[in-house]
């Protein structure tokens, strides 16, 4: 019997024993459980951080840099009313006329009188609304676009730029740290060096950011009589017909210019007329005198 009791004993001993490691381990399991929940909010953290990524990968053609030029050939009736339109609508959109050269006529006839170029210089977010203006107030004939992406050599000139910012502070303080004269002077002429390299660098993205942010239209406008058509006749008929009328035009324009070239000349006929007329009187009178003489009587030999 004693050793039943004891048999027992050991067993309800074994039996607590076996309960209290069973709750340890369940109480140990629990730290187990929050490293897992760290792990994974790290890991959620890194998805988040790649969506961001993501995100800003996406957003990397809003940041290009784009350098847009649009050249414009028009034709307007008034050459002077067309620039007044055009500069007043350049100060509207806070843009500038970088150049400006207007022609005044020509010696040679020629339906075109005057021409005009400019070089104008548009915030790039207004450069359609001013495109739009253009073909408003004259009659264009050709357009043409070129745009140039020059993101990659923007952001590699901007890395050199901080990398050349970053050793001129290194530069300097190790020339606060220098004692010789020759680790000194060896100091600030590679920050010389730098300087330079750096102030060049600063230059290049102000001409990018100003190329950039202002695009730039050329301006070809001619002064004529009447618009040159853009859209070509479908049709024979309207074939035929566009034809006919250009023709007539030419027609009328060329006895124009030679009406217009008789005219010129008088001053040039006046001076040869009168001399034409001064040597015809003079024969005429030549020959009158000779028509007047008495006839001479034969010469008789004795």
């Amino acid at each position: 019997m004693k050793y039943r009791r004891l048999i027992a004993i050991l067993l309800v001993v074994l039996l607590l024993l076996t309960g209290c490691g069973a709750e340890s381990a369940m109480n140990g399991g629990a730290p187990m459980k929050d490293s897992a929940n760290g792990a994974e909010m790290e890991d959620a953290g890194l998805m988040g951080s790649t969506s961001t990524e993501t995100s800003k990968a996406e957003a990397l053609p809003q940041n290009q840099k784009l350098i847009r030029k649009v050249w414009i050939s028009a034709e307007t009736e008034d050459l002077d009313a067309l620039l007044g339109n055009v500069e007043e609508r350049i100060s509207q959109l806070s843009g500038y006329v970088e150049e400006r050269q207007v022609y005044h006529g020509s010696k040679n006839a020629s339906r075109r009188y005057r021409n005009g170029e400019l070089t104008v210089r548009i915030p790039a977010e207004q450069l359609q609304s001013f495109v739009n203006s253009v073909g408003e107030s004259a009659n264009i004939t050709s357009t043409r676009e070129n745009t140039e992406d020059v993101t990659l050599s923007y952001v590699a000139t901007e890395s050199k730029k901080l990398a050349l910012e970053t050793e001129q502070a290194r530069l300097l303080e190790l020339l606060a740290k220098a004692e010789s004269m020759e680790d000194i002077l060896k100091i600030e002429a590679r920050l010389t060096d730098v300087r330079s390299q750096l102030e060049g660098i600063v230059s290049q993205l102000r001409v990018y950011d100003n190329m950039v942010s202002y695009s730039t239209v050329y301006l070809s406008l001619s002064e004529v009589r009447e618009y040159t058509v853009v859209q070509e006749p479908e049709t024979v008929w309207e074939r035929i017909g566009a034809g006919f009328v250009e023709s007539w035009k030419d027609m009328c324009q060329g006895l124009e210019d030679v009406f217009v070239l008789a005219v010129c000349a008088v001053p040039y006929l006046l001076p040869l007329g009168v001399i034409v007329a001064a040597v015809i009187f003079v024969i005429l009178g030549i020959k009158k005198n000779k028509k007047k003489r008495p006839p001479q009587p034969p010469v008789t030999e004795e």
